[in-house]
């Protein structure tokens, strides 16, 4: 079935639905860019001088580590779906190449998987 094709005053509802994704994704790439780089001053910081405190500073690096690490696999993921708005293949499932639905995509802007594959994968 195909899509209804908007008049010529009308905006495209996918390019208005692609332009607003744009939007998010930019906002929230700012944002984990700025919590990476807070989280590399935090892990480049000398560590406390008595042994015990050195410990406890050293577990909560572990733990800086981990959100640093979910942090830059996030940037990633946003970058990559960045790239999909550019070359136009935004919204097409990265599995299947089925068109990954307008729902989908709202919810989740950064989603390279439609509902069928992504249910397949977990």
């Amino acid at each position: 079935m195909s899509q209804p094709v908007p008049h010529a005053n009308q905006p495209d509802p996918l390019i208005n639905q692609q332009l607003e994704a744009r939007k998010l994704l930019l906002r929230r790439q700012a944002e984990l860019s700025q919590r990476l780089s807070a989280l590399e001053i935090d892990l480049h910081q000398q560590h406390h001088p008595d042994w015990q405190e050195q410990a406890q500073e050293r577990e909560n690096d572990e733990v800086l580590e981990r959100i640093a690490c979910q942090t830059a696999q996030e940037l990633l993921q946003i970058h990559n779906v960045l790239q999909k708005l550019g070359n136009h293949t935004y919204g097409v499932c990265s599995h299947c190449g089925e068109f990954i639905g307008r729902q989908r995509l709202k919810a989740m802007p950064a989603a390279e998987l439609c509902i069928r594959c992504a249910s397949h994968t977990h």
